[in-house]
């Protein structure tokens, strides 16, 4: 297919797809499938080779947030009967740390529902970030705590964050549809702050919501503008008690699209499959990894993941590796997060999205039955007494 011949060449040369190559992935048939796992994973393997990272999270703060992100069981008025408890202190959140990194992990994300940290809270990240670094050498520390105030990024950066995660999760023209709360911008705001302090930018998307591949192609590339080091890729967990609840519109092969299309307009950056994975990949997680290179070991932040045990079996029985605390997870020409100037203008920092041409209409996809029974809500590890699953 002269496509991903073309999307191929591209992807080793770093360079940006247009818009109407990104939205022919989408468009794709099944029968097509396997060809654009097979020249997405050239790519995925000529930056990352065989290896997968492995990143580990650890819900602080859970439930009870004033924002109204639709997709997001965490959510102000949502029903779903989900954990909910305060700030775990630095001992206990080091501990729920410590099974992630005795599973594999290199890196291990703190997370809290909320707006943003007040300075008190991140002194007290700041204090888990410690208790983490010390206990564990080596091992990657994320923050993914909301939206940053001046000065803030920098403090973290101080304490030992070797990341931050703020996600975009859906296009610019269409996230006041999903969020009222907070805008776009303001998203756009964090990720900024945190590539300025010296933070590695982590920033990805949520697919499933209902939106177009349009809506999909504009979130990508504007993350390929923004330059970030990881991209997670989440599809949608249609939690019952939040507004998307109904909203099942993804299939194996679908996700498998949206993956490869990641790749190809970001071909150097760290790819995760996040939240979601078990529920809408389901037997076809393996194919998966020829497309990302990273993955979460185990249960996410409200929802169960598959063991952690299992995770490894699959990497394993793929053909993969975990990626160990001694490699170095992005290609050298990247340099870091703020990376060098080569990299910058290799890697879309600033850079143009292409043509603007609308791929042709594809035919709508049946939307499957909904599989309800694949949403666990988590019930284990971090803010109860049961082990966490890793």
């Amino acid at each position: 297919m002269d496509l991903l011949n073309t999307l191929v060449d591209k992807g080793l040369r770093r360079e940006l797809p247009s818009r109407e190559e990104a939205l022919a992935v989408l468009a794709t048939s099944d029968d097509e499938l396997l060809d654009v796992v097979a020249a997405a994973g050239k790519v995925r393997r000529q930056w990352f080779g065989r290896r997968v990272k492995l990143n580990y999270l650890v819900n602080l703060k859970s439930g009870l947030c004033p924002e109204d992100c639709s997709y997001c069981s965490q959510r102000l008025g949502s029903k779903a009967e989900i954990l909910k408890y305060t700030w775990l202190k630095p001992d206990e959140a080091s501990k729920a740390a410590a099974a992630g990194v005795a599973g594999g992990a290199k890196r291990v994300c703190l997370v809290a529902s909320g707006r943003g940290p007040t300075d008190r809270d991140v002194d007290r990240v700041s204090e888990t970030i410690g208790a983490i670094k010390e206990q564990n050498e080596g091992v990657e520390v994320c923050a993914c705590l909301g939206l940053l105030s001046e000065g803030q990024a920098e403090r973290l950066r101080g304490a030992g964050a070797d990341a931050y995660n703020h996600n975009l999760n859906t296009s610019e023209g269409t996230y006041g549809d999903i969020t009222t709360t907070h805008t776009y911008a303001d998203r756009v705001d964090t990720v900024q702050k945190a590539h300025a302090a010296g933070l590695s930018a982590c920033s990805g998307l949520i697919a499933g919501m209902g939106e177009s591949d349009e809506d999909l192609v504009d979130v990508v590339y504007s993350l390929r503008e923004l330059d970030p080091d990881s991209v997670p890729v989440n599809f949608l967990i249609p939690f019952e008690g939040t507004p998307l609840a109904k909203e099942w519109n993804l299939t194996p092969q679908r996700c498998l699209r949206i993956l490869a299309m990641v790749r190809f307009v970001c071909p150097d950056v760290e790819v995760r499959i996040a939240g979601g994975r078990e529920v809408h990949l389901r037997s076809m997680q393996p194919l998966a990894l020829h497309l990302a290179n990273s993955i979460f070991l185990g249960d996410y932040l409200t929802s169960e993941g598959q063991a952690g045990k299992a995770d490894l079996d699959m990497i394993t029985d793929a053909g993969f590796e975990v990626e160990g605390t001694d490699q170095v997870t992005l290609p050298e020409h990247r340099g870091g997060p703020c990376g060098s100037s080569e990299a910058e203008a290799a890697c879309g920092s600033g850079g143009g999205c292409g043509t603007h041409e609308e791929a042709a209409e594809s035919p709508v996809a049946e939307v499957p039955e909904a599989r309800t029974d694949l949403v666990a809500v988590r019930r284990r590890g971090a803010g109860t007494d049961l082990a966490p699953n890793a």
